[in-house]
């Protein structure tokens, strides 16, 4: 039997300075924002400082994440706290789709009842919004297509920027036109690109919780590679799954013909697993044709 610990070091290890930037400077940003909702008495900018503050703990819970992601496994708990990255991205694609309920709640209102949209004060904080949680999103991007957490904290900057900019174009239009349904419409369209991006976030990280294959892993070609190996008569019992967002582990049993070349197989088996397949944790079991399996699958 053969284990593959061998690692990479993967992209949350270098995105500490983005969380730590990002958390500070939307802070700022929440503070002043709220600062000129009170001065102002607009309920509209306390409310989107309480919605900049959901982000801002987004943004937390997916850097404590990491920093789970890198404590040693214990007696408790053999592959650590890696599986918290799956936990952090699930809990900010829930966080996004609340937002995205109350978005459109707060749009239907606005259609059922239209009230004047606050003067220029509000576009002025909204186009400070889209310049942050720009600046704050592009620090994510990189490591949104190959990390799931690091996905959940790229859109919810992201869609925060796209609000913003939707408040900025509304906001421009209905003060020269007076149309104001058009404020409540953006919000709705905005709201739906939302949740499209939001669904395959929300999607893979439910997949992952409940232990389902990677999507970036392909078991049928794993499974066609195994018994394609030399001497390889029955593979069963595979099992792939993620241990957190960037790492897979694998479970088989391989029944072989020749005993002697057992761990030359383990060796090359275990290396393309992880080369070809981006399998980091394999668990091979070697069963030879005498062997009775109790628990083929």
């Amino acid at each position: 039997m053969s284990h593959n610990h061998e690692h990479h070091h993967h992209s949350p290890n270098n995105y500490g300075f983005a969380f730590g930037f990002g958390i500070i400077l939307n802070t700022i940003f929440i503070v002043v924002e709220a600062t000129y909702g009170i001065i102002g008495d607009s309920l509209a900018l306390l409310a989107d400082a309480g919605h900049n503050l959901s982000d801002v703990l987004g943004l937390i819970i997916a850097w404590v994440a990491v920093w789970l992601g890198r404590k040693k496994p214990t007696n408790k708990r053999t592959y650590g706290f890696k599986k918290s990255s799956i936990l952090a991205a699930l809990f900010n694609a829930i966080f996004l789709l609340v937002a995205i309920v109350y978005i459109v709640w707060e749009a239907v209102q606005r259609f059922a009842s239209p009230t004047p949209v606050v003067g220029k004060a509000v576009i002025i904080v909204a186009v400070i919004g889209i310049v942050i949680n720009t600046v704050t999103a592009l620090l994510f991007m990189s490591g949104s297509k190959g990390d799931l957490n690091i996905r959940g904290a790229f859109l919810h900057m992201a869609a925060d920027a796209l609000v913003s900019l939707g408040v900025v174009i509304a906001g421009i239009i209905i003060i020269w036109t007076g149309w104001n349904w058009l404020d409540p419409l953006v919000s709705i369209i905005i709201a739906v690109v939302i949740f499209f991006g939001t669904w395959g976030l929300l999607k893979e990280s439910l997949n992952l919780s409940l232990d389902a294959v990677p999507d970036n892993v392909d078991v049928k070609k794993i499974k066609a590679y195994l018994e394609g190996l030399p001497l390889v008569t029955n593979v069963h019992d595979l099992h792939v799954w993620g241990i957190s967002t960037t790492e897979a582990a694998l479970t088989v049993h391989l029944v072989h013909e020749n005993k002697e070349e057992s761990d030359q197989l383990l060796q090359k088996v275990v290396q393309e697993l992880h080369d070809k397949y981006g399998i980091e944790h394999a668990t091979i079991q070697i069963e030879h044709s005498s062997m009775d399996c109790v628990s083929c699958v």
